[in-house]
């Protein structure tokens, strides 16, 4: 069982990893928060606000920044992994000797590794290997500016072991943040990732100017296929419809929380790709996904017309408003296909 007072580790000091460290720290727990910059660990102990990545936002004061992954992960069972995609592997790597022996580790991460096309729990599997931690995938529609605030809000914890999500579902969940299990990891990882890829062409289309019609077809269309390379990968069909699928995509395409949607906006505009990837202060984790996801389902011989086309934008071989007229003169077909 979660009793409050056992320390918990939160690795990433963005948005998302300072909010479920605030979570945490109101549920009694004393909360390590790394920060992978000393400086900026420093910062956010002395003024007890992440002005980078939550402006605003009181840092609890059960909340421990340190910029040392042996401090934070020091007696830790339970680890929530918050970093960007990209240096997942890098920072657990690092972990690995610091992690206590069997803890439960939430990757609350959302992406694609980029070459490899691996989830971000095969990444943790990979490089954590024989010290067999519990690894359980965060997904669902969760805004941090929006839960920060007090706002209610949904998750799901997905694992193969029901012990793990039960034990995940028992500590991050309170009054305004429901957790809900789920068994299907990899339905629920790949609907997190990829729905940040179809959110990039939400923003493209408000970009663009274009209306509800053209958004709802982006949507509906967007989700067939990251269910196409799910089924194909071995996701289960209901999570496609569920809280991590269609809850999170809904919830991303249409926030301006949201960085990804953002991105996308900023491209329907008329800015460069390098020029928005220059000025991000953040990562849009959509922008490495974007390829990943392409990379993978051209592997295992499944069809994502629109990732193919967004990759396209985000390598400069087309632009928004011809990457829409190749997707609307796409053949005729069956919308069972």
């Amino acid at each position: 069982m979660s009793h409050p007072g056992q320390p918990v580790a939160v690795l990433g000091a963005g948005a998302w990893g300072t909010t479920l460290a605030c979570l945490q720290a109101a549920q009694g727990h004393p909360v390590r928060l790394w920060a992978r910059r000393s400086d900026f660990a420093a910062q956010l102990a002395r003024d007890r606000e992440n002005r980078d990545y939550l402006p605003g936002a009181t840092l609890h004061a059960g909340v421990e920044p340190t910029g040392d992954l042996q401090v934070a992960l020091a007696g830790a069972a339970r680890v929530i992994v918050a970093v960007p995609s990209h240096g997942l592997r890098e920072v657990t790597r690092r972990a690995c000797e610091h992690l206590e022996p069997g803890a439960l580790i939430i990757c609350a991460t959302k992406g694609l590794e980029r070459p490899s096309g691996l989830r971000m729990s095969q990444v943790l599997q990979e490089t954590l290997g024989t010290r067999e931690p519990r690894l359980v995938a965060l997904s669902g529609p969760n805004l941090s500016a929006e839960i920060i605030a007090g706002e209610p809000a949904v998750s799901v914890a997905a694992a193969g072991e029901i012990a793990a999500v039960r034990a995940a579902q028992e500590l991050l969940s309170n009054s305004l943040f429901r957790v809900y299990t789920n068994s299907d990891i990899i339905g629920v990882e790949l609907c997190g990732a990829i729905k940040n890829v179809i959110a990039i062409g939400a923003g493209i289309s408000d970009g663009l100017g274009f209306g509800s019609n053209a958004k709802a077809a982006l949507l509906t269309r967007g989700m067939a296929e990251i269910r196409r390379l799910g089924l194909r990968l071995g996701a289960l069909p209901d999570t496609f419809a569920g809280i991590a699928g269609m809850g999170d995509l809904i919830a991303t395409c249409h926030s301006h929380h949201s960085r990804n949607w953002t991105v996308g906006y900023r491209l329907g505009q008329g800015e460069s790709p390098d020029g928005i990837a220059g000025s991000l202060h953040s990562v849009a984790e959509g922008i490495f996904t974007t390829f990943a996801a392409r990379n993978r389902a051209r592997e295992v011989g499944v069809e994502m017309p629109i990732t193919e086309t967004l990759a396209q934008v985000l390598a400069q071989e087309t632009s928004p408003a011809d990457g829409v007229k190749s997707l609307m003169a796409r053949r005729w077909r069956a919308e069972e296909e």
